[in-house]
């Protein structure tokens, strides 16, 4: 899904250690605000943002965030995509289905970003990394028919 109108560039940042993982947090809620979420909004946000940023580090080895604001007509997101060039996924089902942790995790972390967000996306190939985008719209997902892409 693409914006009819983008009111900022794309914010990308390292994840490569815990302080890079603060970071993604304090810029994902502070652009949240910015955006116009409110609290309950911003904490589901910065929680999948958390849980997403912590599996690139300890999953993928680390990687990449980028953080999109987003406009289509009145209603405005905000699109997080976290890329590593990891190990992959190779069971994306049993990866989504909550309790599953293959590290000390609860296993909550996709399943549960999955559950907070709007749109969810994963896309994992086993040896070469995995990338998911997820995106949270202000006003609720806009109407496709308004949404060019």
């Amino acid at each position: 899904m693409k914006p009819t109108s983008d009111p900022a560039a794309p914010t990308s940042l390292p994840i490569g250690s815990d302080t890079d993982l603060a970071w993604v947090r304090h810029q994902v809620r502070r652009l949240a605000g910015e955006l116009g979420f409110g609290l309950v909004q911003q904490t589901k946000l910065v929680t999948a943002a958390s849980e997403l940023a912590r599996n690139t580090l300890v999953h993928g080895g680390g990687g990449q965030a980028e953080i999109t604001p987003l406009a289509s007509g009145p209603a405005r997101g905000l699109r997080l995509v976290f890329a590593d060039t990891g190990p992959g996924i190779r069971d994306t089902e049993l990866a989504m289905t909550d309790g599953y942790s293959t590290g000390n995790g609860l296993g909550l972390g996709l399943s549960g970003a999955r559950r907070l967000m709007d749109e969810f996306a994963l896309d994992t190939r086993p040896g070469e990394g995995t990338v998911v985008t997820v995106t949270a719209w202000v006003t609720g997902v806009p109407d496709a028919r308004t949404v060019s892409g």
